[in-house]
């Protein structure tokens, strides 16, 4: 075939039918060729489908499928971790992250357990375990995740009070939070598996912030003069408790002893009038000297005197300095 030369142009009658269809065949063959293998990256699982019906679920590496769009594969990242935010959004991320604040306060604006308005923000992460799952059985799961949790922490949240949401319950809502999502999820067979959820902040809606830090300082202030008085209350309680053990000691001690005493004398007098009764003249003898003996031995300068003596007359010792008993 003779060629063109320039400014001719080219005719199409030089071309035979043969070669034709050789160059019609051979854009085919390129053509089936670029389109019949595909590549799944590490990270990720490839959803092949035939007709639009599902045929497998191939892994990462070189693969083969029928050309001119009779396969489709839909590339799902399955070790990818998504991330959901919840009353804010980051708008720069990284070392110092930025968040916007304003205009999600439909998600997060929240009624405790009290009765009071908690603005609430939180973060979920997830993974797609399930490619199949979450390509065909959710429509729109992105939508349906993000209306598990905000349903999820209403629930958690109403079931408390704010201070409970504020301090104490936090790490238990997130986890019966991560719980209640997932058991959710799982009964759409939605394919995704809840990672991690975590709770950012809790505090009150921005109008009402300055009443409620004026109710906590008064609730504040209240508990601390509640303590102190009970401090006050207990510190004297104790001590009259104590007072009172005290005199009880003392008391139950007296009375043992004046119960030994009597019980003592008690058989100091059996055991005379034993002996009295064997021999009375001489055991009232006996009682008789030893008790003047005890009254006279403590008495000092004694005078002794019989009664039956007439015309006494005293006498004056000089030589004493106590006087004349």
């Amino acid at each position: 075939m003779a060629q063109s030369k320039p400014g001719e142009r080219f005719d199409l009658s030089d071309l035979s039918p043969q070669r034709i269809a050789i160059a019609a065949g051979g854009l085919f063959l390129v053509i089936a060729l670029f389109s019949s293998f595909y590549t799944v990256d590490a990270n990720e699982n490839g959803v092949v489908l035939r007709f639009g019906r599902y045929i497998n679920t191939t892994t990462p590496g070189l693969h083969f499928k029928l050309p001119f769009g009779i396969d489709e594969v839909s590339k799902i990242k399955v070790d990818y971790q998504y991330k959901l935010e919840f009353g804010f959004r980051t708008t720069n991320p990284g070392v110092r992250s930025e968040y916007a604040t304003s205009g999600y306060e439909h998600e997060s604006w929240m009624l405790t357990g009290d009765l009071n308005i908690a603005d609430v923000m939180w973060a979920i992460q997830y993974k797609i375990k399930d490619p199949v799952a979450y390509l065909f059985n959710v429509r729109g799961v992105e939508n349906t995740i993000r209306d598990v949790s905000e349903a999820t922490m209403r629930l958690m949240i109403g079931d408390r009070s704010f201070q409970e949401a504020l301090q104490s319950e936090r790490i238990a809502i997130a986890n019966q939070s991560k719980e209640h999502m997932q058991t959710l999820l799982d009964k759409y067979n939605a394919g995704i598996s809840i990672q991690i959820v975590q709770l950012q902040d809790v505090f009150p809606p921005k109008p009402v912030a300055d009443s409620f830090n004026e109710v906590n300082r008064a609730k504040q202030e209240q508990e601390s003069a509640i303590n102190q008085a009970r401090q006050a209350y207990n510190k004297e309680i104790y001590r009259v408790e104590g007072e009172a053990k005290r005199l009880i000691a003392e008391a139950e001690g007296y009375a043992i002893e004046r119960t030994n005493n009597a019980k003592g004398d008690v058989a100091l007098f059996e055991a005379v009038l034993k002996e009295y009764r064997k021999a009375p003249k001489i055991t009232k003898d006996r009682l008789y000297l030893e008790t003047m003996n005890k009254i006279y031995g403590e008495t000092k300068n004694k005078v002794v005197v019989d009664k039956r003596m007439k015309n006494l007359l005293p006498l004056l010792n000089l030589n004493s300095t106590g006087g004349t008993k």
